[in-house]
This record gives C-alpha cells, structure tokens and sequence, in this order.
C-alpha cells in the first residue's frame, strides 16, 4: 500500500508530538506548525521542518486555514492530520486540503457536516432508530432558549452546535438564569468553534459519560474497540479516562458497540471517531454526540486493545483497510489515563503558564506518558493548559490503579502548578477504588480531593521538588498571577509596557486581571 512521503501535523503539545512519532515508525517525513508563542515547542523540534502560521491568538495561527494550507503547499506535504482541537472538526478546513490537492486525514465532509453539528447529529440519530436525549433544535434567541428550557424541564444544558470538549456549555436550572447563561455559552462558542450556534438537552442528573471508538475504512468495513469511561469531569471537561468501562460487560460492549457501528455507518464515516453516550443511574444509554476525530484519551483504548489508532487513521486515509477485524479484537487488561494540566486545583483550576524549571516523567513497565513539554519550556498562557497524559495499565482496574498511583508518585514538574497533587489523592479515593463515578465526582468529593480549597488556602509558592506546595498568603498568589499575565502579554506584544495615563494603576490592575480571566481557557484546542 502506497503511504504519503511528508505529513503536516496542523495541531501542537502532545498531540503534534504523538502524531510525528507515528509518522517516523512509517517512515514519513513530519512537518510541524507553530505560533509565535510556540517558536520553541517540542513538536517543532521533533519535525523535520517547521513553518509559522500567524501570532498567538489560535484565531490567528492554528486556526487560520488559509495559513495552514499554504504552510503544506510550500512544505510539499501530501496529507494533513488535524490531531484534535483545532481545525479537526470543521468541514470548511477539509474542503479547503482537497481543493489543494492534499489528502485531510479524517472522515469525508459530508460525514463530518452531519456529525459535526451536534443538532443535525441528534436527527439524524433519532431517526436511526438509536436513542437520544431530549432536546431541541437550533436556538436563535434567549426567548426561544427560554421557551425550549420550559417545555423539555428543569435542568437543562445548553451546548455549543459546533462544540466539543466542554466549551461553551452551561447547566441551567431555573427560567431565570437561561439568559445569562445563553450569552456567556454563545461567546464562549463563538471564541472556540468560530459559530455561536447553540441547543438545549436535558440535563441528566449524576450520569456516567461512556464513548465507543469506531474505526471504519473507506470499502465500508466498520469495528469498534470498546469503550471508554470518562466521567471523571470538571466543567464538562475529562481529566480521568479509563477502558474497559467498569459498568459494562461483554454483553453490554457488544450491544453499545452494534449502535457506534451503526451510527458511524449511518453517515458513511472513515476513519477514526468516537460516539459518545450518556449512562444515567437508572442504566439507561443515550447517544450525545459523535467526536469525527481522533480522542485526547484513545491512547488507554490502544493499550487495551493493542491497535495503533493513529498509524490506523494514517493506513486508512491513504487507501489501505481495517488494520483488524472485529472477530480478532478482545480486551485485554485494563488501561487508566490522567491528564496533566498546568493549573492551580486550589484556585479553581486556573490555568498556571510558567517556565518548567524541573521535569522527571515516570517510567517502569506499562507506564506511558505523552508529553509536549520538556525541562526549561515556558507554557504559554494562549491555549489549553493539558501538558501531558500519563497512561498505565494493570491486568486488571486494581493493577491498573496502583500503577497509576506508583507513577503519579513519581512525577516531578517544579517551576509551576500543575494537577498531579490533586490527581494523586484522587487515585486513592475509596469512591475511584470503587468504581464508584459519574460526572459530579470532583464536586461530590471535592473537600477530599482538593483540601486548600476548602479550607480557605489559596496561595501557593511554585511546586517544590516533591510535586507538592507550600501555602502562602493569597495576596502574593494574586500578585504573582497579574504579573505572570502581564508579562507574558507583553511579551507577546499584545499589551503597551504602561497603563495609560487616563486608566492610572487601578486601570492596569483590571487590565491584568481580564488578561488573567481570558487565560482561563476559552480558545484553543478542544479536549
């Protein structure tokens, strides 16, 4: 089978990184893409070449398709892989790779036009017989997200059409606060999808987020390889994942897995995709969404399953078949993944840009961890502040979960604030040790899984050596994150060296705080 002789990777972090390495083990050239703020990335030291696409702002660089395609043209690639976030799922940048004449690596247009819009996802589900959450259509007003809030019931969740990844989504749980909620989901869409569109789905209370990942090929074949659990959430974003699903037995995965197949097939997808599903407490299953992408957390189904999902997407997209029949697939074992995360639990998750000044990733066996970041890299503060994602797997989930806390342990990242303290008491919880999930976790446990935030603490000095932290007055955090946003901005040229006369001190103060509000992660990828 005739592969491509040079890929550009049209993403960043771990997922430009992950991606290069597949191309090097098929011996394909990797050409990487980079902002301004990213000059000195890892995925740009790992490509064969690298080409700049524009400033900071993702508006301006990673999501500039007229850029990235130039950027192929004259890098000479043959194929585009979108990694996740970004351009991944918009239709426009895949008509745009083929009218260049250069190959998108992922699911034809039409496929990701019904898939992609969230709504026209749900009909399309709804009238394949496979079920869904009550919702609505399209919402053009706060008055018709008002009336449609009514009819469907209290709670409800508005979601962004063009969405994923827990962007512009809010919960809403009473007539009055439909319209707040309505502008800040559809600002918060319109910053990260480009297209405010927005609808409203019943809130399902305590539920588990369970994905089916599909693979089909371009003759029509389709398999799935297993699930996922991901319910360990905060704001409607994973920071756990896990597969097998704790809940769901071979009976089970082979009935869900008929309905991804079905779904993918549905729209005649290709290549890699996720369908994802909502388990409420009562057991019962119902289609959200379809991701026509490649996942953050594909790399525990990889270990579980033994398929190299990203070398598959690339085989699939230049021709070739399935790399495995359904028949042939088992599980085996059982793989959990933690997201690394530049940011401060103890103050609400607030992202923590920064220079690393001490990096030592766990090793041993069946650890893996996929990192974008090295020892004196600065994080920026212009995009999602995910780092790396360590993987371990166990024969079985209680193997996997000692693992896990074994390389947790082991993780040292000193310069910045990072998730690991908090993901290391999360791992020992007796209610993760059980099983015991759904997408309120983080909020049911919160006074055990984040205690200075509790207890009123919180400062902190940068991570010791240990991965933990010293507290300190809240006063000297709150000035040290000002001068982090100002300075990086600065920095980036995005902010004048003074305040301005008219604005005086207090001005420069609020300035630094909306620098410090917009770094809380409304652009960039999705996750």
């Amino acid at each position: 089978m005739p592969l491509f002789q040079r890929i550009l990777v049209a993403n960043r972090g771990e997922i430009a990184v992950r991606v290069i390495r597949a191309c090097r083990e098929m011996n394909i050239s990797p050409v990487a893409i980079y902002s301004t703020a990213d000059r000195e990335a890892l995925h740009v030291r790992m490509a064969d070449e690298a080409h700049e696409v524009g400033p900071p702002p993702a508006r301006e660089s990673y999501l500039n398709i007229e850029g990235v395609v130039a950027a192929a043209l004259r890098s000479g690639a043959d194929a585009i892989h979108p990694g996740y976030g970004f351009l991944s799922e918009n239709p426009v940048f895949a008509e745009a790779c083929e009218q260049a004449g250069i190959v998108f690596i992922g699911p034809p247009v039409a496929a990701m036009r019904a898939m992609g819009n969230k709504v026209e996802a749900r009909r399309l589900m709804s009238a394949s017989g496979v079920p869904v959450v009550p919702g609505t259509d399209f919402l053009q007003t706060e008055e018709e997200a008002v009336a449609g809030a009514v009819t469907i019931g209290f709670p409800v969740i508005l979601k962004a059409a063009a969405g994923g990844g827990g962007k512009g989504m809010r919960v809403v749980r009473a007539p009055e606060d439909v319209g707040g909620a309505f502008r800040l989901a559809q600002s918060e869409a319109e910053s990260s999808f480009g297209d405010p569109a927005l609808y409203l789905e019943k809130y399902v209370e305590r539920p588990r987020h369970i994905e089916f990942q599909v693979l089909a090929d371009r003759a029509g074949n389709t398999i799935h390889l297993g699930e996922r659990e991901c319910s360990i959430q905060r704001r409607h974003q994973k920071l756990v994942e896990e597969c097998p699903s704790p809940v769901v037995d071979a009976t089970l995965r082979g009935r869900l897995g008929a309905i991804a197949i079905r779904a993918a097939k549905a729209v005649g997808y290709v290549g890699a995709g996720t369908v994802e599903m909502l388990r409420s407490d009562d057991g019962s299953f119902y289609f959200m969404e379809m991701n026509t992408r490649l996942q953050v957390e594909h790399p525990v189904t990889e270990m579980v399953f033994g398929v190299d999902i990203v070398r598959a997407q690339i085989e699939i997209a230049a021709g070739g078949p399935l790399p495995i029949e359904q028949a042939a697939l088992a599980v085996r074992g059982h793989a959990i993944e933690c997201r690394i995360y530049a940011e401060d639990p103890e103050r609400g998750f607030l992202p923590s840009p920064g220079r690393i000044g001490v990096l030592r990733a766990p090793a041993g066996p069946f650890v893996r961890d996929d990192s974008g970041v090295y020892p004196g890299y600065t994080v920026p503060i212009h995009y999602d502040p995910m780092i790396s994602k360590l993987v371990a797997w166990g024969r079985d989930r209680a193997e996997a979960a000692d693992r896990m806390r074994r390389a947790l342990d082991e993780y040292r990242i000193q310069g910045i604030r990072t998730t690991i303290p908090f993901l290391r008491r999360l791992v020992r919880h007796p209610a993760f040790l059980a099983a015991d999930l759904d997408t309120h976790f983080i909020e049911k446990y919160r006074e055990d899984l984040i205690p200075g935030l509790v207890a009123g603490q919180a400062g902190g000095e940068p991570a010791s050596p240990d991965g933990e932290h010293p507290q300190s007055a809240p006063a000297l955090r709150e000035i040290a994150l000002i001068a982090t946003a100002v300075a990086m901005q600065r920095k980036a040229g995005q902010l004048s060296a003074a305040p301005s006369d008219r604005a005086g001190a207090g001005g420069a103060k609020a300035s630094a705080w909306k620098l410090a509000a917009r770094a809380g992660g409304l652009r960039g990828p999705l996750r």
